[in-house]
């Protein structure tokens, strides 16, 4: 991180670099809190039936699975396709683009980012999913379901006075 004044946002020096990368696959069991959470090199549709063959396992056969998910492409695979079309306890919910928010996983990855990796140096990607791994073993020891807080009518304004702000027709 590069440390700037008083009125700038932080950046990034000039000779960063980028020590590789991984893919953080999330499932929040949004009646206790509990985060399921695997690091993967790659996000392809591998990796993700490896994640749901987890969830499957996790949940009690008895119940129905709800997962909320985006549009990835990954998650339109056909192979995809095929394993859920045989597995009727599974329940697909695709969020529209640009509505994350709608999704709880992403408050849990904010919280993953802002205490735990955001100012965090790692020269390796295996340094960076050890401390992921270990901010979710930490988070499910404490664990409380998240809870939405504001009202639709709360949000719906909020809403509206960020659009007017920006097309300059509000206060």
């Amino acid at each position: 991180m590069l440390l700037m004044g008083l009125s700038y946002v932080e950046g990034i020096a000039h000779d960063y670099k980028r020590h590789g990368t991984t893919t953080l696959f999330a499932a929040l069991n949004v009646i206790d809190g509990t985060m399921l959470a695997w690091c993967k090199p790659r996000h392809w549709h591998q990796e993700f039936v490896s994640f749901l063959r987890e969830i499957d396992k996790a949940v009690p056969g008895k119940l129905d699975i709800h997962c909320i998910i985006d549009n990835y492409a990954t998650h339109n695979y056909p192979k995809i396709k095929a394993w859920l079309a045989i597995r009727p306890r599974w329940h697909m919910h695709f969020i529209p683009t640009y509505s994350a928010w709608l999704n709880q996983v992403e408050r849990f990855l904010a919280l993953i980012t802002d205490k735990a990796i955001r100012r965090g140096s790692f020269s390796k990607v295996k340094q960076l999913v050890r401390e992921i791994d270990h901010f979710v073993s930490a988070y499910n020891t404490t664990r409380q379901p998240f809870r939405w807080t504001a009202t639709a009518d709360a949000i719906l304004e909020k809403l509206h006075r960020l659009c007017s702000r920006i097309t300059g027709t509000g206060p």
